[in-house]
Parts: structure tokens; C-alpha cells; sequence
């Protein structure tokens, strides 16, 4: 009666993986003990270096080229695709686990990793939402350039996974500016999902303080020493949207009163008030104080450095940056301790590129498709079973 119970239990579960039958990682089809993050682990063991040796031998170089030429013109392409290849990374799947008695229930989450489905402009799902439109993934950019280096790739060989391209493009991306090198292993799957609620739900905000964000982090096995590090992405130019939401702070109307007088008024002229209000980034109340500079810009962005490291963690303790989220990370003992290191003229910045190239690794090798999973891409922005037809419509094969 017991085998026949569990057999009823896994079939049972099978069928329930199977009600988004397109894409789930197999993963999410294996039972895993609850709450045990290290049990929804990658499919690392099934990637490899130089995955593409004998099907396009020449796919890194590509990539590292093309990269090469885009750099070379647009400076502040390396943190916009760092940005947007953690995007990719950070969706979390809900599903339910039927236990052995038939009668427990538990939902789950799983971790949906570095898969290119926010580069999809919309999903294989009839009715579905592309991710890139959900409020947090709005300001990402540089999906152009993805896609250029997939056509340069479809000339030579069309194998390579436009979740492949995005984290070997990442990776030199942030190489090609002299920031630190991690090794990136290959074989990655593309989805055929876009997922927009999962978006809107689990991408950090930059409203969330450091309890919140270290409890996302935890969410999927990353530690304090990795949160820090992986936070440190958050340079180039940062949205208006998100900088006036400081100007409003606890929803009251006033600026956050841990931001410098001297910043405060910078990032008025850079990103002066707004008088639509953004439900997830609100405009900030008008300025009753007449010190205040006058805007002398209508940017919709603010400069936030040029490059990782000391300078970032340097610029936390002086209580200059522009996002709230980051400098909450001085606001815990843990991460304030780790911030101190890494700004340090001893050893600081090393220990920074070594624990950020461990994270970006342990980030790229989380959950991916692999395998006989998800597909291979002819266009970075639509599943495969499409067409896009002379006077534009989508077709779906």
C-alpha cells in the first residue's frame, strides 16, 4: 500500500509540473526536502567549460568581440548588462508539493535562473506579459546589444543560447572596463516563459531595507559577505524615478535625512520634481526649503560612479548613495562590518573582486536550463516557435 501511495504522490506531482508544461526546470519537477534551499540547486554539473568546443569553436570569441566594439563606444554598457542579467537571475517559481500522506500540501518556491527570459518581448504563454514590462525591470537597457551578438553569432553557428551570450557579454562586459574577471561555464537553455508577475513580485526594490534584501539574498544561498559584493553592481547612471523616491521619504513628503545637504541638492538638479507620482518610485513633495538649487536638468537619469569596488563601499560610509536600498547596507552590524572591509585601503578592493567573481559565479550556475530543457533561440527576444511577419505580427509555429 505504501509503494502505491507514492506512486500516487509523484504522479500526482508530476501532472502538476506539468500545468505550465513549456519550461519548468527540472529542478521543480524533483522532490526536495522543504525549506532546504541547497536542494533547488543549479544544473552546474551540467555545464562545462568551453561547452561549445566542437558545435562553434569560436563562440567566446564572438562574444568577447563584439563586447570589444560596444564598450569601446558606450562606456556605461558594463553595469546595465550586470544589471540586467541579475534581473534575469532573480525570479522565484511558486508551486505545490504533494506530500506522501496525499493530504499534506506544501508551496514552494524555486529559484528560475539566468535563462534570457527577460530579454523575451513576450512569452510562449498565450495571454502572458513580457517580464522586461514589469515596474522593476523598466529601466533596463542594452538589449540591443544582446541581440546584435546573437546575429553575429546565427552567421557562424546557430547554437548558442541567448542565456549563454548574456552572461559570457556580461562577464567581459565587466572585464573590458578593468573590473574583476569570474569564470563562466556554458550549456545553458533558453525559456520559453517570460515570467511578469514573478518579476513584479521577488526583484529587490530600491525602497527595501537591509533586513528585507538580506532575506531575499538568503532566499537563494547567498550570504551577507555575497549580498554585499553582488549589491555592488549598482553603478552607472541610476533612474530619476528611483532617486526622487528618496525625496519621499516614509511617504512623507520630505528627503531622506541621511542624504548629505550637498547630494540632496545635486540630485535636485539632476533630477528635478516630477508632478506625476509613480505608485513604486513616488515623486517627492515640492522643496519648502529656499536654499534649495534650482533644477538645472531635465536628465532622466544620475551619474552613481563608473566603476566597481573601494570607490562604491567608500562613497556607502560618507552616506552618498543615491539609492536607498544601497546605503542600507551600513545599517546592519553585518553588512556594515563588510562594507568597512571593502572600502579599505588594505586589501579592500582585492577582497571585493574576489568575493564578488565567487557570487557572480555562484549567480550565473543557479538553476539553469539545461540539457533537453527550454530551447535554443533563433532571436534573443522571441521564443523559437515565432515569426514575425513583413507588416509585423507575431505568428506563433
Amino acid at each position: 500500500m505504501a509503494w502505491m501511495k507514492l506512486v500516487l504522490a509523484l504522479l500526482i506531482f508530476r501532472i502538476a509540473s506539468l500545468s505550465n508544461p513549456t519550461d519548468l526546470p527540472s529542478s521543480i519537477r524533483d522532490q526536495v526536502p522543504i525549506g532546504d534551499v541547497s536542494a533547488i540547486t543549479s544544473h552546474a554539473s551540467r555545464l562545462s567549460y568551453d561547452f561549445y568546443r566542437n558545435t562553434c569553436p569560436a563562440a567566446e570569441e564572438v562574444v568577447w568581440t563584439m563586447m570589444s566594439q560596444i564598450v569601446s563606444k558606450h562606456k556605461d554598457v558594463s553595469p546595465a548588462q550586470v544589471r540586467l542579467f541579475f534581473h534575469d537571475y532573480f525570479i522565484q517559481y511558486n508551486f505545490y508539493l504533494v506530500c506522501i500522506n496525499l493530504v499534506d500540501v506544501f508551496w514552494m518556491n524555486a529559484i528560475q535562473g539566468c535563462d534570457g527570459s527577460v530579454l523575451l518581448n513576450f512569452s510562449s504563454n498565450p495571454n502572458s506579459i513580457a517580464e522586461k514590462s514589469a515596474i522593476p525591470n523598466r529601466t533596463l537597457r542594452d538589449f540591443d546589444h544582446i541581440d546584435a551578438i546573437k546575429e553575429a553569432m546565427e552567421k557562424s553557428c546557430p547554437v548558442v543560447s541567448c542565456a549563454d551570450i548574456l552572461a559570457l557579454a556580461t562577464r567581459d562586459g565587466v572585464v573590458l572596463i578593468g573590473d574583476p574577471y569570474h569564470p563562466v561555464l556554458t550549456g545553458r537553455r533558453d525559456s520559453k516563459i517570460s515570467y511578469f508577475n514573478e518579476a513584479t513580485s521577488h526583484i529587490p526594490r530600491p525602497t527595501d531595507n537591509v533586513t528585507q534584501f538580506l532575506r531575499a539574498f538568503a532566499e537563494r544561498g547567498f550570504n551577507a559577505r555575497e549580498t554585499v559584493a553582488l549589491l555592488g553592481h549598482n553603478i552607472g547612471r541610476m533612474g530619476c524615478r528611483v532617486i526622487r523616491a528618496r525625496f519621499n521619504f516614509s511617504g512623507a513628503g520630505n528627503p531622506d535625512p541621511s542624504i548629505p545637504a550637498d547630494l540632496q541638492n545635486e540630485m535636485r538638479r539632476q533630477c528635478p520634481h516630477q508632478d506625476q507620482v509613480n505608485s513604486e518610485s513616488p515623486s517627492p513633495a515640492p522643496s519648502s526649503d529656499s536654499s534649495a538649487v534650482p533644477a538645472k536638468s531635465n536628465n532622466n537619469s544620475m551619474p552613481n560612479g563608473e566603476k566597481f569596488g573601494a570607490h562604491f563601499y567608500k562613497n556607502l560610509l560618507k552616506g552618498r548613495s543615491l539609492i536607498f536600498s544601497d546605503q542600507q547596507l551600513t545599517a546592519s552590524p553585518i553588512t556594515a562590518r563588510i562594507v568597512r572591509a571593502n572600502a579599505s585601503d588594505e586589501g579592500g578592493e582585492q577582497g571585493f573582486r574576489s568575493d564578488f567573481a565567487r557570487a557572480m559565479k555562484k549567480l550565473s550556475n543557479l538553476n539553469v536550463l539545461t540539457g533537453d530543457e527550454g530551447e535554443i533561440r533563433l532571436s534573443c527576444s522571441l521564443p523559437r516557435n515565432t515569426r514575425v511577419l513583413d507588416y509585423g505580427m507575431i505568428w506563433m509555429v
